[in-house]
């Protein structure tokens, strides 16, 4: 007898996804919140300065943890613990070094600042993101939104950290109600950010990665990467346009002349009412075309299978109706 014929090799599958929701994110969030409050009620009432490292690293990384635990639990579970960790931390680190070097010898003052500072530092998470997982047998764009979020929330956590450090410290002494203020607003802000600018990027690179592990640098990449550093440059010089639209709107006579005899003018309260409407509309509006585009992506990849459909809650059963709680349908006229 001859040998029966080999059957045809089976197209390759995609991972499998992960079920096992086990919310330890809003366990990481509660109490990491507890222990922030309370360290800076601790802080408050004992003067104690030696605690302020741990007022600044809590409120610095309890957010961007927070949604790196429900990212992982929810899309990533199969990409492993060390590596989630991996990227948070040293991403991160690589992340705001790279781009305090870049930014400190190819920057000047210019009207281009933001948007070089946005070129550069969502570079330098592409490259931080890349050098982690080029040998992460990974793809899609489901691993690419988990990997490249992770990557941009540890960017996050750092800077926030920085920013907090700047705050505390100030000519007469250490201010904690600075630093409650600073990581306050940022915490509130950190999901809109970094966050989601590398994730979008992240998305982008895993979905044209080759099936050897390389990455692809080609014209949809590209056009992603310059997309999310102008919706990083917008988001850094909304005061700044804020400011120019309030200054447009109602600049006095006064104010010029003191401006160009190179003061400062004190605004006025409607000014500032301005400012600060105008600059939040800005953020709202950044991070609206941020999120739209997220979800555009999120339904394209589930519409070809790369993450798994929304779930939705099953209805209860409904108990039969009554025949008096049913519709009256009259009888069909008959015919002629």
């Amino acid at each position: 007898m001859s040998a029966a014929a080999a059957p045809p090799p089976r197209p390759p599958q995609r991972p499998p996804f992960p079920d096992l929701r086990t919310h330890r994110w809003r366990s990481c969030f509660l109490v990491g919140l507890a222990l922030w409050v309370a360290s800076v009620t601790v802080t408050y009432w004992t003067g104690n300065r030696n605690l302020v490292p741990t007022v600044v690293l809590l409120g610095s990384f309890l957010v961007p943890g927070t949604f790196v635990v429900w990212a992982h639990e929810r899309y990533g579970q199969d990409l492993g613990t060390d590596r989630i960790v991996a990227c948070f931390a040293v991403g991160g680190v690589i992340g705001v070094l790279g781009a305090s070097l870049l930014e400190y010898y190819l920057l000047r003052s210019s009207v281009w600042l933001y948007l070089g500072v946005g070129l550069i530092e969502e570079a330098v998470k592409a490259w931080a993101l890349i050098l982690l997982t080029r040998r992460i047998p990974a793809g899609g764009v489901r691993h690419g939104l988990v990997l490249g979020a992770t990557v941009g929330f540890g960017f996050a956590a750092f800077e926030s950290a920085g920013y907090a450090f700047a705050a505390v410290l100030t000519e007469h002494g250490y201010s904690l109600p600075d630093l409650v203020s600073t990581e306050i607003l940022r915490g509130i802000l950190a999901p809109l950010g970094h966050g989601l600018w590398t994730a979008i990027l992240g998305a982008a690179l895993f979905h044209e990665r080759r099936g050897d592990g390389r990455f692809r640098l080609n014209l949809r990449v590209l056009l992603t990467y310059l997309g999310v550093s102008v919706l990083h440059a917008l988001w850094d010089s909304t005061h700044g346009i804020a400011t120019w639209i309030v200054g447009r709107l109602t600049e006095t006579r006064w104010q010029r002349t003191v401006f160009e005899l190179g003061y400062l003018p004190n605004p006025t309260r409607y000014q500032v009412e301005l400012f600060a409407l105008f600059s939040t509309l800005g953020l709202v509006l950044v991070s609206c075309l941020g999120l739209g585009w997220l979800g555009l992506i999120v339904h394209r990849a589930r519409r070809e299978g790369d993450l798994p459909p929304r779930r939705r809650r099953p209805r209860p059963p409904q108990p039969p109706l009554e025949p008096h709680q049913r519709w009256y349908r009259p009888p069909d006229p008959p015919n002629r």
